[in-house]
């Protein structure tokens, strides 16, 4: 099967503005994030997809490729969608059959991480795949950036919320809480689909763009990663993941000098 990675990236970030282009041992975000996922084998092709100039420039600086969207996008999957066909129609005829979405704010990405979110997809039983990681404690799973996902008996998402779910309110034992990550594989139909489905209640209220799949009976398979997540959201966020980059096994790998 023909595999797209797409990353998502924008400078008009709400809570950390800029952050893409914020540098990281010297590289930009973005870059770390471009490099991490061409490791993957499982990938034919990976493009960063943005609305913002010196986000382009900077990739294709590097010998990258990147894409031109709309600055309209309100959800990152409308404009990896959008970049899904931008990329088709540059490419002479070719047509992908998977588009994995990268998050651009995840500079310690493992290229096996994209390996575990592409795999589902393989069995022709699943349109979308995510992954999850657990929680370490309350203040984690009272984090409204964590997106908190709950499954049925067979690993589908049953919703996704900023708060806290299951809730503790009524359960006085220990509860194992999982954050929805936002590294997704879908096949072409699903993500294509997705455009095509009004925004949904629940997608708006929560601001968590796989609610609109489920709002409209697309399942989404779910698989628990013991990798570890980092995302940057605060400027906190950022001083944590420099420093982790600082010893981190894959850096030397595609550091430039």
């Amino acid at each position: 099967m023909k595999t797209l990675g797409i990353i998502p990236a924008r400078m008009a970030a709400t809570r950390l503005p800029n952050k893409p282009m914020a540098l990281i041992e010297g590289m930009p975000m973005i870059g770390h994030c471009y490099f991490r996922s061409k490791m993957c084998r499982l990938l034919d092709d990976v493009y960063v997809a943005t609305c913002d100039k010196e986000i382009y420039e900077y990739i294709k600086s590097i010998g990258g490729n990147a894409i031109m969207t709309s600055n309209i996008h309100e959800r990152a999957t409308e404009r990896s969608a959008e970049a899904l066909i931008n990329v088709e129609k540059d490419s002479n005829g070719i047509l992908y059959d998977i588009v994995v979405m990268i998050q651009g704010d995840e500079p310690l990405i493992n290229p096996l991480m994209i390996d575990e979110v592409i795999k589902p997809l393989y069995n022709g039983k699943n349109e979308v795949s995510n992954l999850m990681a657990r929680l370490k404690d309350q203040t984690e799973a009272e984090n409204a950036n964590f997106v908190k996902v709950v499954t049925d008996t067979n690993g589908r998402a049953l919703y996704l919320s900023r708060e806290p779910i299951p809730s503790p309110t009524k359960y006085n034992k220990e509860i194992e809480y999982f954050r929805q990550l936002g590294l997704i594989a879908f096949t072409r139909e699903a993500i294509l689909s997705f455009v095509k489905f009004s925004p949904t209640r629940l997608e708006i209220i929560e601001s968590v763009d796989m609610n609109r799949f489920l709002e409209n009976q697309v399942p989404i398979q779910m698989s628990i990663t013991d990798f570890e997540a980092d995302s940057v959201d605060t400027i906190e966020d950022l001083k944590i993941v420099a420093d982790k980059m600082k010893s981190d096994k894959l850096y030397p790998e595609y550091k430039t000098n």
